[in-house]
């Protein structure tokens, strides 16, 4: 699957233009210089914190070639912003259940709580990938983050 389509542009919601400047050079750069994206998402980053397609890109694109340390940093961040734009503790643990029709940050946290069990899967930390799969199951019991993926890949490696 490729999230990034040069020729339309990504759709990255309402950012300030210097920051949708970035992620879009960022995309763009994905192709050929990787190092390049990585520093384009991080300066989209450094000026706009609360933006939070910028941790998105950077947590997938490291997943994409295997950075998994990388990818886990960016998605732990991305988990920590979007968690306090949606007014839920820092720790998934204590988010509130139930929110499987959450939308705007709140989806975003789930989202990316998804994202970093797959990550910990494929880093081989079975006991966080089972961990944030339990979270998950209690906020968003009906998957509508897609985890029962996740869920399913995680029982498929036992």
């Amino acid at each position: 699957m490729d999230i990034f389509r040069e020729a339309e542009g990504v759709d990255f919601g309402t950012l300030p233009g210097p920051v949708d400047t970035l992620l879009q050079q960022g995309v763009v750069a994905y192709r050929s210089d990787k190092a390049r994206a990585d520093r384009l998402f991080r300066q989209a980053l450094d000026l706009a914190p609360e933006a939070l397609a910028a941790y998105f890109c950077l947590y997938k694109i490291h997943t994409y070639m295997g950075n998994l340390d990388v990818a886990k940093i960016a998605a732990l961040d991305g988990i920590r912003e979007a968690a306090r734009q949606a007014g839920w503790a820092a720790d998934p643990a204590l988010w509130p259940k139930n929110q499987s029709l959450a939308d705007g940050p709140a989806r975003f946290a789930l989202f990316t709580l998804k994202a970093l069990s797959f990550i910990e899967l494929k880093r081989g930390d079975r006991e966080a990938t089972d961990a944030n799969l339990r979270i998950l199951a209690e906020v968003d019991p009906s998957g509508s983050v897609g985890w029962p993926v996740i869920a399913a890949l995680a029982e498929a490696a036992e």
